[in-house]
C-alpha cells in the first residue's frame, strides 16, 4: 500500500508497532515469501529504497526486548504520540 501511495504522488509512512516489530528483526523479513509475491524483505527493502519512512514504535520495541541493533538498518524509533500525530495530520483514521 505504501508503494502505491508513494507512486500516487502520496506522501506515506509505515509504523509498526505490538508483535509486528519482530519482522523488523534481522533474519526474520527473508524467512516469509508466498508464492511468486516478492520476500517480505524484498518489500520492505524496496519500500525504503523509494524514500519512505520506516517507524517503529519505542514501547512494542521495549515490550518484545528488542535492541536498535536487532532491526534492519534504515528503521526509525519513535514514540508511541508519533502515530496520532501522523493521523490527525493526515485527517484520516487508524486501523489495524
Amino acid at each position: 500500500m505504501a508503494q502505491t501511495a508513494k507512486a500516487m504522488d502520496i506522501k506515506p509512512v509505515v509504523y509498526y508497532l505490538g508483535t509486528g516489530l519482530r519482522i523488523l528483526k534481522s533474519g526474520e523479513a527473508e524467512k516469509i515469501k508466498l508464492g511468486t509475491f516478492p520476500s517480505v524483505k524484498e518489500m520492505i527493502d524496496k519500500t525504503l529504497d523509494m524514500g519512505i519512512e520506516i517507524m517503529v514504535c519505542e514501547a512494542s520495541k521495549r515490550m518484545l526486548g528488542l535492541e536498535k541493533v536487532d532491526l534492519i538498518p534504515g528503521v526509525k524509533i519513535v514514540g508511541a504520540a508519533t502515530l496520532n500525530d501522523l493521523v490527525l495530520e493526515a485527517d484520516a483514521t487508524q486501523w489495524f
